[in-house]
């Protein structure tokens, strides 16, 4: 894997929306609520939110995966509450983690996300000193 990654935007229009783009995938499109923004796009911190959830959804899966657990869904939703001072970025993230799976245990998904928090997740190592973060789960039995 390579240390380097690159992405750029491209304002669009006269006001604060954004096309960003990485290499060949599609564009995102960024903007910002009203009066701002025409809020036609996502705002920059709910792709933080996305790229958070997917971080640890990207260490929790192949890890129990790894530990030959079957997970058969895995749905991490992703809650931040903002400061009221600028910068206005995160006080506090909410993960809620919800795994479909007929053999996890509590202990194997608590197992897995210390992983993603101490070692395996740059996002949450970015923020780790910086925002609370705090997980919910709820492991679903698979129905044979």
């Amino acid at each position: 894997m390579s240390g380097f990654l690159e992405a750029s935007v491209e304002l669009i229009g006269d006001k604060m929306m954004f096309e960003g783009k990485a290499g060949d995938f599609p564009p995102v499109i960024t903007d910002y609520i009203p009066p701002l923004g025409e809020g036609k796009g996502y705002m920059p911190l709910q792709l933080f939110l996305i790229s958070f959830a997917s971080c640890t959804g990207g260490s929790i899966a192949p890890f129990l995966r790894r530990m030959g657990k079957h997970v058969a869904g895995l749905t991490i939703s992703a809650k931040g509450v903002r400061r009221e001072q600028h910068p206005t970025g995160f006080e506090s993230i909410t993960l809620d983690i919800r795994l479909v799976s007929d053999d996890v245990t509590d202990e194997d998904l608590k197992k897995v996300l210390t992983m993603a928090e101490e070692t395996y997740c740059p996002v949450w190592a970015m923020i780790k000193n910086n925002v609370k973060v705090s997980t919910t789960y709820e492991i679903i039995a698979e129905a044979l």
